[in-house]
Parts: C-alpha cells; structure tokens; sequence
C-alpha cells in the first residue's frame, strides 16, 4: 500500500510541506534474466505545496537486486540508490507533471515510473564491475 498526500488536509491546517519515508514491495519491473528484488523499495521523500496547489516532491529511492551476474552467472547482489522528483498538479498530468483529484495525490505511478528509471540495465558481480564503477 502506497502513501497518500491529503493536499486538502494539509493546507486546511496550514501545513505547505512534510516528509514521507516508507518501504514498498516492488512490481515485477525488472528485465534481468535471473535477477529479483531482494528486499522491499526504501522511499524518502519531501513534499512542498504551492499556493496553486502544485505539489513537488523531491527524495531519494533505496533498492537490492540479488541473482546471477550477468556476465559470468556467478551470484550477485547491489545495492542501488536514485534521486527521484515529481509534480503533481490537481487535474490530469501532461506527461510532465502528475495530476491528482479530490485532493488526495496517490505516489504509485510517481515510484513506479522512479524505479523504472532506475533500474540498471544489468546485475554485475564484484568480480565484473569494471575498475572505473567500483565504490
């Protein structure tokens, strides 16, 4: 179950900004043979709210892949960490922005499309990381 951000709740109570943190399990996104999430998606976020109502959200996602390298077979795990943001406009989305109605902004497409985004397009084991992308 995603979060919700209650807009209308928020600016009846004077609040223009907040933050969110939580864990979600991840959607079948992956396009890696042999390779699955193996922990939940860690979410961080903050919000602002604009006087049109216009919310930003800015923050960071957290997730592990684990399975076979996609190079040698050998198993592998990574951890990956993206930066993430979004506009939520009341009304439909652009395809710039998101659009949120009754005053509620749902983050579940906002992460998916996230996650999408930072997938990486293969799993590597230490041994196949190339020298230049080691930590």
């Amino acid at each position: 179950m995603f979060p919700k951000i209650d807009v209308r709740s928020q600016t009846a109570k004077n609040i223009d900004s907040g933050t969110l943190s939580f864990e979600y399990e991840a959607e079948d996104l992956l396009d890696i043979p042999y390779v699955e999430f193996s922990a939940p998606v860690k979410a961080e976020f903050a919000y602002e709210i604009s006087e049109d109502d216009t919310v930003e959200v800015k923050g960071r996602i957290t997730f592990t892949l684990k399975g076979a390298c996609s190079r040698c077979l050998a198993e592998a795990e990574q951890t990956f960490t993206a930066e993430a943001e979004g506009v939520f406009e009341p009304g439909e989305g652009d395809g710039e922005t998101y659009g949120y109605a009754n005053g509620r902004i749902s983050l579940e497409e906002f992460l998916r499309d996230a996650l999408a985004f930072a997938l990486p397009p293969r799993l590597l084991c230490g041994a196949c990381v190339p020298e230049g992308e080691k930590e």
